[in-house]
């Protein structure tokens, strides 16, 4: 389970809801959250402005892992 989907469960907060936080579809939110679409900059900023915090404490740590497994180094 990423990062993101623990966040909203914790803060019992409903997909449905997170969609309408963020002006999308339900079924483009589970995208996001499945990781089967790529989010942008935008929509990461806004998403961490729902828990308070910034992209990073949210993505960094997955991205950094995606990044090392297609065989770059350069952000450890």
């Amino acid at each position: 389970m990423n990062k993101l989907r623990e966040m909203r469960l914790k803060k019992k907060i409903a997909s449905k809801d997170m969609a309408d936080k963020l002006g999308i579809s339900v079924a483009f939110y589970s995208q996001i959250e499945n990781k089967n679409r790529r989010l942008t900059y935008d929509m990461a900023v806004n998403i961490a402005n729902i828990f308070k915090c910034k992209p990073d404490y949210i993505f960094y740590e997955e991205y950094k892992k995606e990044f090392e497994n297609r065989g770059c180094n350069e952000m450890k």
